[in-house]
């Protein structure tokens, strides 16, 4: 079922999304060469407890993960692009790291993801990286009421097809309310006029990734971590946004 939120909702949902930005400000801050995964995801942790906050991911266990996920933070380094698991793994010079992080606050949830290179950075991970943010951009510039949920998912597959990406539809973004996923399913590729209309209250996680060099995924062993089939690099931006009359609001805009 798709729920619309009132403004007055909107608002209540508003520190959710604060708390979201100031952890993944801080993890991007936080990593670097030589930091270790498992810290990164004890620094989430710790921020989410100091806010009296829920973490959606510890007991988070749909039908495509192998077993509750256990961890605060997806944690996903180069040629892994989606649902990382943090792991004992220390970041070496030049990896790209891309962190989702989602959390619940006085009952709202919000959800959004970025990623870095930590040291010395490949000119095509940077392409790679700000692609992304671009297609996440247009993405969020449709979410207008009285616009169709295609349009959303044309203007993110545009951009990633003009830069020379393939654009996998498998996940994408999704409703955001009381619960991290929900209705409808955000494509990262579809038909502008074509799809749900999009009305006042709607708030959706969009959340274009890409890998450099294919379309397709294969899951690790752990049960979780999506990787590129050709070990190419990935890399992921999403925010949490609400449909509203005065325009797109990023609830988890970061400063």
């Amino acid at each position: 079922m798709i729920e619309l939120r009132t403004p007055r909702e909107l608002d209540e949902m508003k520190p959710a999304g604060r708390l979201v930005a100031s952890v993944l400000t801080a993890l991007r801050e936080a990593a670097d060469v030589g930091v270790n995964l498992l810290e990164l995801d004890a620094l989430a942790h710790r921020m989410i407890k100091d806010a009296g906050a829920e973490s959606c991911y510890i007991d988070y266990h749909p039908s495509f993960g192998a077993s509750p996920f256990g961890k605060v933070l997806c944690t996903s380094v180069n040629e892994a692009v989606l649902h990382g698991l943090p792991h004992d793994y220390t970041l070496a010079d030049g990896d790209l790291l891309s962190v989702d992080f989602a959390a619940s606050l006085d009952g709202w949830v919000s959800d959004s993801a970025l990623s870095v290179v930590v040291g010395t950075p490949r000119d095509e991970d940077l392409r790679l990286i700000e692609t992304t943010e671009r297609a996440l951009a247009a993405g969020i510039e449709q979410a207008r009421p009285g616009g169709k949920l295609g349009d959303i998912s044309a203007a993110i597959a545009d951009v990633c097809h003009g830069a020379g990406y393939s654009v996998n539809t498998q996940f994408g973004g999704h409703g955001v309310g009381r619960t991290m996923h929900g209705e409808p399913h955000v494509p990262n590729d579809g038909r502008a006029g074509r799809g749900l209309k999009l009305r006042e209250g709607l708030v959706i996680a969009i959340e274009p990734w890409l890998m450099a060099g294919t379309d397709q995924l294969v899951q690790d062993a752990d049960g979780w971590t999506l990787r590129s089939v050709d070990g190419s690099r990935g890399a992921h931006s999403e925010h949490t946004v609400a449909v509203t009359g005065d325009g797109p609001l990023v609830l988890t805009a970061r400063s």
